[in-house]
């Protein structure tokens, strides 16, 4: 082999190394920014409840972990109240729509956060593994209050919210309805399109790179993170879910997945024209009924 060859073969080793060495040092980068939230990074809320003319308490719970998380608690006038826990990296604000909406019919309203998003503490999302520590200390608060009937308590998330909503009423039969507004239905069903989302990187060979280190980063495989499995374990308690079919943020199937998963009573509301998380601004009218009639029926009408 000629000199020049060889040289040219190096060349290509090289490249072909920094390449490979370059793959893994951008997806380690992108898995960890995708499960790390420092305050001094995250998004904050940029409204309160008094911007929508709604009196309000400022909460603060602490978590197994010693974790101080931040929430705000709209007075009830029908003695239920409703927990509302935003996305992911997003903060309370994005639900003060739907808390004005449900407090004109009488709810009371918990807006919750959790650990590693808004001004709770704690910057390492785990995707519902801890976080159900932290929903858990929400409702533990909820029964603090001598101002609600503890039988009527319903929950709405957006989103990863959705998901965490759906995980949590599993495991605590307290909560006695759930609305979910395009929520995970699984990390298997949806990360593809999830990763790429909040990365902007192509599914190969980026999402699986980026799901070795997750898993790595937080000791939690992607199979575990299943909303499928949990759905069901909520029967006969009511769940209503909404999809739309343009959404990006995750596969637009994931409400029929759950819906099929979930057992009676059941809803979904599917409207093939809308993105994530659109129900209650782009069908604001529709949504301010339907979800009203949903907690009236299963929290008041008893």
């Amino acid at each position: 082999m000629n000199r020049a060859i060889k040289i040219t073969l190096g060349v290509i080793a090289a490249l072909f190394i920094a390449v490979i060495v370059g793959l893994f040092a951008r997806t380690r980068t992108e898995a960890y920014n995708l499960l790390h939230s420092p305050v001094e990074t995250r998004e904050l809320p940029d409204e309160t409840p008094a911007d929508y003319g709604l009196e309000f308490e400022d909460i603060t719970v602490t978590n197994p972990d010693g974790q101080k998380l931040a929430g705000w608690f709209i007075p009830s006038e029908n003695d239920a109240v409703l927990i509302m826990q935003h996305g992911y990296k997003s903060t309370r604000s994005e639900l003060l729509n739907e808390a004005e909406m449900m407090h004109r019919h009488g709810y009371g309203v918990l807006v919750t956060s959790i650990r590693a998003h808004d001004y709770s503490e704690g910057d390492l999302i785990t995707l519902g593994v801890y976080e159900m520590a932290d929903m858990e200390a929400w409702y533990q608060y909820l029964l603090t209050r001598d101002d609600l009937d503890h039988e009527k308590i319903g929950i709405i998330g957006n989103s990863y919210g959705g998901m965490l909503s759906i995980q949590y009423a599993a495991q605590n039969e307290n909560i006695k309805a759930v609305v979910a507004n395009s929520a995970f239905s699984s990390m298997p069903d949806t990360v593809a399109t999830s990763v790429t989302h909040f990365t902007g990187l192509p599914e190969f060979p980026f999402v699986p790179l980026i799901v070795f280190w997750a898993e790595a980063d937080t000791g939690v495989k992607m199979e575990e993170i299943d909303a499928t499995k949990w759905i069901s374990k909520i029967s006969p308690r009511p769940v209503f879910l909404m999809q739309g079919g343009a959404d990006t943020v995750i596969s637009p199937d994931s409400g029929q997945r759950l819906y099929d998963a979930a057992g009676e009573p059941k809803e979904l509301w599917f409207d093939p024209e809308l993105g994530h998380v659109d129900f209650d601004k782009k069908r604001a009218g529709e949504y301010d009924a339907r979800v009203s009639a949903f907690f009236d029926r299963y929290l008041l009408d008893k």
